[in-house]
This record gives structure tokens, C-alpha cells and sequence, in this order.
């Protein structure tokens, strides 16, 4: 059976059951799930070529979000040296035992990297929820969508659009700027997200809704 024939039976079993539409609300904050130099590096372990040219499609869409003053939220993740805030993850996956502050490629990716006073969330796991305190400050600045770009498709960003809709926001993943080591995980991965957490929008559908959307204070 052709790829094609596989992601036409797919939907065909999909439909009706899953996949409504959430749509974008009224306060948006943009998302940066992990855009460091680890994923962009080839001599890093976890290097994937394709998030290079999610980071290059992020960069006007991070332009026009800060243009319009709406909320920018980067995550990162580091560890203590001997990686004992890593936990089981570490253990199940010790190629993250890399992303410690004292590794050049920890850094964020310079295209993309925050800006003096925006707001950077150190992560341990997965999520960008996960132990810290990103649900009660997009609460607190009556935040009601989510638009999640970053990497990795398969990992991070699959965690923190499961966690988005699990906290009651709206969940949008923008797939040009989302990136994965592997095609086949990242596309397997967008469907499921699409299907069951939140909207897989296009970048343009993105640069749309921004370009229009009035902030609220």
C-alpha cells in the first residue's frame, strides 16, 4: 500500500471521530519550545536537520508577534551537572545528559533567541508544564491560546500541546515551524496532535490571525 493510500485510510478512519477544529481565540502568547543550538548542531547528539529550517521559519513569525505586543514565552532545557534533575528521563534517554549550562550548544539558536525581557522557562522534561510555572502565568495574563512552534515534533512539543488542552487552552502547532530528526515521527506526530490536542495550522493561517488579532490588556 502507497504512503499516499496509508494517510487516506488514515483520515477516512479518523473522520467524525476525531479531529474538530479548536480555533484561535482572543489573547494568544507564542510559544518557543526548545530552540537551541543542540538541535542545530551536527556534531551534537541530538541534532535534527530539519529544525534548522523550522528556526527559519520562526523568525518572522517571532518578528510580527513582538511587532504586535503579543506575549513570547522561549523554554529551554538544562541540567545540573551530574543530571540528577533529570530523573527517569535522563535514564530512559541519556542523550539528554548533553543539555547542561557548561555546553556552548545549550544556547538558544541566535535567529530566534529572546530578547532582553522576555521570559525564559527552564524545563527538565518533556512539557513545557511539566514542574513549572507556565500554566499560572498564562492564566494570570488571561491567556487563552497556545501557538506552539519548536522542537522536537515527536518529543517536547507532542508534551507540551498534549499538557496545552489538558490545562483548557486552545492548542495550535504551526507545521512549518515545528521540526523532528525523522520525517516519519514528525508527521505521525502532527496528525495526532491535530487529531486529538489541539489545530496543526499553517504558518500563513498563523501570520493571518496575528496580523488581525487586537490584544487584549
Amino acid at each position: 500500500m502507497s504512503q499516499q493510500n496509508v494517510q487516506e485510510n488514515l483520515q477516512s478512519n479518523y473522520q467524525g471521530v476525531w479531529g474538530n477544529r479548536i480555533g484561535f481565540g482572543k489573547k494568544p502568547v507564542l510559544l518557543l519550545v526548545d530552540f537551541m543550538q543542540s538541535y542545530t548542531t551536527e556534531t551534537e547528539p541530538l541534532f535534527a536537520p530539519d529544525v534548522i529550517k523550522a528556526v527559519q521559519e520562526t523568525k518572522d513569525i517571532l518578528e510580527l508577534a513582538r511587532e504586535q505586543d503579543i506575549l513570547v514565552i522561549h523554554t529551554n532545557i538544562l541540567y545540573h551537572p551530574n543530571q540528577l534533575d533529570g530523573g527517569m528521563w535522563v535514564k530512559k534517554s541519556p542523550v539528554m545528559a548533553a543539555m547542561v549550562a557548561t555546553n556552548p550548544a545549550t544556547q538558544f539558536c541566535p535567529e530566534v533567541k529572546p530578547l532582553d525581557g522576555e521570559l525564559v522557562i527552564t524545563k527538565n522534561y518533556a512539557s513545557a508544564f511539566f514542574g513549572t510555572s507556565l500554566a499560572s502565568i498564562l492564566s494570570t495574563q488571561a491567556i487563552d491560546t497556545i501557538i506552539i512552534v519548536g522542537c522536537s515534533t515527536s518529543g517536547c512539543v507532542r508534551a507540551t500541546a498534549v499538557d496545552s488542552v489538558q490545562h483548557g487552552f486552545r492548542t495550535i502547532v504551526v507545521r512549518e515551524c515545528v521540526g523532528d530528526r525523522h520525517q516519519a515521527p514528525h508527521e505521525a506526530n502532527l496528525f495526532d496532535i491535530d487529531s486529538k490536542y489541539g489545530d496543526v495550522v499553517s504558518k500563513q493561517e498563523t501570520v493571518d490571525y496575528f496580523q488581525k488579532i487586537k490584544v487584549i490588556k
